[in-house]
């Protein structure tokens, strides 16, 4: 039977006032999923998981503790908020934790809007299963693929709902459907693979199995042969599978906790330019039938769109209330938090601002270098940006791709390298992350 979890929130409020908490906030999360995996046309894996999981903040004075359970009868729920209380009796001060004032919370929202939940049946187990094996048969019946390493198919929804002691009471619902193809060309030392992995909100949405595994095979094909690039400085094209991947680290590097800790390449930057001019990473956690979109964050305040960067510009950090409070400002409603620990601070949807030119037309400008498809390993230092990951992809010359390129290092420094950048037209709108392929000038490529 499906839980009420307003009221479960409330009792474990009320619960966390029996028990002597001065403050507190509780989320309960009650979710389904299901996984397919196919190998050899016949079913490889089959998963699926159900339940309630809750979670239990409370304060005392600045002292905080969180608790949480997968069980949630009355007596669970005292036992839960009398060792909360312990704890957070015994627990370090910190002066920049607590409750938002009521006039930050979010007083009303339209979670219709966002489209968050797929209200067709969840698919049988034998749907999904049938999906994998259709995008493995594409897959293995494309020339040059030896064969598939995994098909998947999935599904899940889940409701969520926050309560906390000083009024705010809220939820909503969330669903999923996904499906991905791993292929593999070649044998033994030759072997190359890569995959194609998509999801929706909504069922309908999802490309079909067919495409999925055509895509997967297309990638894998086009490694075959793959060779190490000459050791030098050359123009690099991160293509739109992982460009995102860059500017996350600018996110990451904007990040109010990176900030407080004084452990950011950003610091100092507020109100710089750190991307070329024109180029902005804006935040929207509105958009309808996007992953990242959400009414409101994990403290009961308020999500609405933002500029992270504007005209090239830093504008400000990411935000929950601690790391505001610790900083001198205003949270920007990005906390983020599950059943088991605190609120940190994360961002929600994001994109950058799209070029004007199609990924062949940045190529044809690039001329020779590399088209980076895939990246491996990460070496970032986060005081100075200093950038250094595996990589693979297509070497391009005269603005034409050549031959697949493997076990390369790629290197730069990250805010040299942002103020560099140039989009393309490419970004994908369904995406959290809306990021197109990037070109990036005078990387230094480690091969033979």
């Amino acid at each position: 039977m499906s839980q009420d979890l307003s009221a479960l929130t409330d009792r474990m409020l009320l619960a966390a006032r029996k028990a002597g908490a001065e403050s507190a906030d509780a989320m309960a999360v009650d979710g389904t999923s299901v996984s397919i995996d196919v190998l050899g046309g016949k079913l490889e894996h089959a998963e699926r998981s159900e339940g309630v999981d809750i979670g239990l903040r409370v304060m005392i004075g600045q002292k905080q503790a969180v608790v949480s359970s997968s069980l949630f009868d009355d007596a669970t729920l005292d036992t839960m908020a009398e060792r909360a209380v312990a704890m957070a009796t015994e627990a370090p001060e910190d002066p920049y934790i607590g409750l938002a004032d009521t006039s930050q919370l979010a007083a009303s929202w339209d979670v219709d809007a966002l489209e968050l939940f797929d209200p067709t049946p969840e698919p049988k187990a034998s749907e999904l299963e049938d999906d994998a094996k259709r995008a493995e048969a594409a897959a293995l019946s494309f020339d040059g693929i030896s064969q598939v390493q995994s098909a998947s198919a999935g599904y899940g929804q889940r409701r969520i709902h926050l309560a906390t002691s000083n009024g705010f009471s809220g939820g909503y619902q969330r669903s999923s459907r996904s499906l991905s193809c791993v292929a593999i060309s070649g044998e033994g030392a030759d072997m190359e693979r890569d995959y194609c992995g998509e999801g929706r909100i909504f069922q309908n949405e999802l490309p079909s199995p067919e495409d999925i595994g055509r895509i997967a095979a297309e990638r894998t094909v086009a490694r075959t042969g793959a060779r190490r690039p000459k050791t030098g400085s050359y123009p690099v094209i991160f293509d739109e599978r992982i460009s995102s991947s860059l500017i996350g680290h600018l996110l990451a590097a904007s990040n109010g906790a990176m900030i407080a800790r004084g452990s950011s390449w950003l610091m100092g930057k507020l109100g710089e330019q750190i991307l070329p001019a024109g180029l902005s990473v804006t935040e929207n956690p509105h958009r309808p039938r996007v992953s990242g979109s959400k009414p409101f964050d994990g403290e009961g305040l308020a999500t609405q769109p933002r500029d992270i960067v504007q005209d090239g510009v830093l504008q400000g950090w990411t935000l929950d209330l601690a790391t505001a409070r610790k900083l001198g400002m205003s949270s920007t409603a990005s906390a983020a938090r599950g059943t088991s620990g605190p609120p940190s601070p994360t961002v929600s949807n994001i994109a950058l601002t799209q070029g004007d030119q199609s990924l062949a037309e940045l190529m044809a400008d690039m001329g020779t270098g590399l088209w980076i498809t895939s990246m491996i390993g990460s070496t970032i230092n986060p005081n100075t940006g200093d950038y250094s990951r595996g990589a693979s992809g297509i070497w391009v010359e005269n603005g034409e791709p050549q031959y697949a390129i493997n076990e390369c290092t790629v290197a730069g420094n990250l805010l040299d390298m942002l103020q560099r950048i140039r989009p393309a037209n490419d970004a994908k709108p369904h995406l959290s992350r809306v990021v197109p392929s990037l070109l990036v000038e005078g990387l230094t490529l480690a091969g033979d």
